[in-house]
């Protein structure tokens, strides 16, 4: 799909940076427009059939975010907490032990639950983003063939 959608863009830039042919303002906006989209750095590499006259910038690995990491902490912690009664000679009975391990082991199962819902949600905002740019594309596709062909 992405190559459907940058294949009539590769082709309208190069008419836009090479030839230069049209005179009309409109025109040439949104055909800059459609460049100035293109470079805007994706979440994903966009596989381009045509070169480029102009490279695209690659995208920025992006870091973790503060709620993966304190995630992450938690989880450490849990298992200190949960190797902590096995380290230590303590005189606990065993129903205690066991019980405690039960409520460790749940946490722990709660912990890992929400660190893979935190990471569906990024994955959906990234998606959803570039949703957006390739909606944007394709309606500015749209608008420069209607200006394009009705002008």
């Amino acid at each position: 799909m992405l190559q459907l959608i940058c294949l009539p863009c590769v082709l309208l830039i190069r008419q836009t940076l090479l030839k230069q042919k049209s005179k009309k303002p409109l025109l040439l906006l949104l055909r800059l427009l459609l460049l100035l989209l293109l470079l805007l750095p994706l979440p994903l590499p966009l596989p381009l059939p045509l070169p480029l006259p102009l490279p695209l910038p690659l995208p920025l690995p992006l870091p973790l975010p503060l709620p993966v990491l304190l995630c992450l902490l938690l989880l450490v912690l849990l298992l200190l907490l949960l190797l902590l009664p096995l380290l230590l000679p303590l005189p606990l009975p065993l129903p205690l032990l066991l019980l405690l391990l039960i409520v460790l082991l749940l946490l722990l199962l709660l912990l890992l639950l929400l660190l893979l819902l935190l990471l569906l949600l990024l994955l959906l905002l990234l998606l959803i983003r570039l949703l957006i740019r390739l909606l944007l594309l394709l309606l500015l596709l749209l608008f420069y063939c209607y200006f394009y062909c009705y002008c």
